[in-house]
């Protein structure tokens, strides 16, 4: 008998279902065998290459414990199995689009992404994203057998209008070892963000459960009593105050789909240009006209919600160093900067912030 299970677990700021879990309760009438034989030949479409990948990055349980390829399954054990990602099912088509690539070897490639690209082809994105983009700089084909079609994948991703860096796995062993990170929080992930508002306090923590809002299923709310949604902690640190918008660095503990966007907004402080979260509305500052249209201006240089994904690092599946990088600040976030300095150095003293 096998019970199967498709679990969301939102490993970065927009993920859908990053990793499968998957159980097998072995019937009673089993015969002692190797466990990796045993769930090759117990599930559709799945390697035994693939199966020994997932034990040997310790994804597979055996009555709750984490096993070898050669342990012994008997009968009425329970099976527990996580892959890290759900199987492609639909063409993707290679195109030729320029990548701003930071660093690439056999087994990982490190992206910066332009803020207006799609990540993943759906929801009337299948044209376009950046895993189209890989498709071509790989030379994947959409015809290759499922063991080779995986590689390129994305072992997290981030908003569409959001910039900065991504890490992407060449080959299976890279994307076995890549998902367990960040699985673990593992990852170090910092990204710079301008929210509405002055925060009181220069370092903070925001912790709240996030799941989707019941009104709307594009947009993701806290759940602060825990009954819904998922663990979700970030860490801020102020960089830069301007009064009515305040620079930000946000460090996640976990990975959460919009958790920063969700966070920020939660205390108050959304982040400025967020559309769906309502920072794209004037939410702190004076009622003259002159600011109004300042603050128009600054929409129209930073069209989208001002977040980059600025730093990461992790370590590596073969070499086991833990490499580190860092990405500037795009044009649009680094206009909107020298604007918000150039008004407060204008702004006179006696101007309420």
């Amino acid at each position: 008998m096998k019970e199967k299970d498709t679990v969301d677990i939102n490993i970065n700021d927009d993920n859908e279902e990053m990793f499968e879990h998957i159980r097998l309760n072995v019937d009673k009438g089993q015969s002692p065998i190797r466990i990796d034989k045993y769930i090759s030949t117990h599930l559709e479409n799945t390697s035994r290459h693939r199966v020994q990948m997932a034990i040997k990055s310790g994804n597979v349980w055996l009555n709750a414990k984490v096993v070898k390829a050669n342990a012994i399954v008997q009968p009425l054990d329970v099976i527990s199995i996580m892959f890290p990602y759900e199987r492609r099912g639909f063409e993707v088509r290679a195109e030729d689009i320029p990548l701003d690539i930071i660093h690439e070897d056999d087994d990982v490639l490190v992206l910066n992404k332009k803020a207006g690209m799609v990540v993943h082809p759906g929801h009337g994105h299948f044209q376009g994203t950046l895993v189209n983009v890989l498709a071509h700089h790989l030379g994947i084909s959409p015809d290759e057998d499922h063991e080779d079609e995986r590689m390129g994948v994305l072992v997290h991703r981030i908003d569409k209008d959001t910039s900065g860096l991504l890490v992407v796995a060449k080959n299976e062993k890279s994307q076995l070892h890549l998902a367990k990170q960040f699985f673990d929080h593992s990852i170090e992930r910092k990204y710079i963000a301008v929210v509405w508002g002055n925060l009181k306090e220069d370092t903070g923590t925001i912790e709240g459960n996030i799941g989707r809002a019941a009104n709307d299923r594009l947009k993701f709310m806290v759940y602060p009593n825990g009954d819904q949604g998922k663990t979700a902690i970030t860490h801020y640190r102020v960089l830069e105050r301007f009064g009515f918008v305040t620079v930000v660095e946000c460090q996640l503990e976990t990975g959460r789909t919009h958790q920063i966007r969700v966070h920020m907004n939660y205390i108050g402080h959304p982040l400025f240009n967020d559309e769906r979260y309502g920072g794209n509305e004037i939410r702190k500052g004076t009622i003259y006209s002159k600011y109004k249209r300042f603050i128009m201006n600054c929409f129209e240089l930073c069209p989208r919600q001002a977040l980059h994904a600025k730093s990461l690092g992790f370590v590596h599946p073969t070499t086991s160093q833990f490499l580190q990088f860092e990405s500037d600040l795009p044009e649009d976030m680094q206009a909107l900067l020298a604007k918000w300095r150039k008004y407060v150095s204008n702004m006179p003293l006696d101007e309420d912030l």
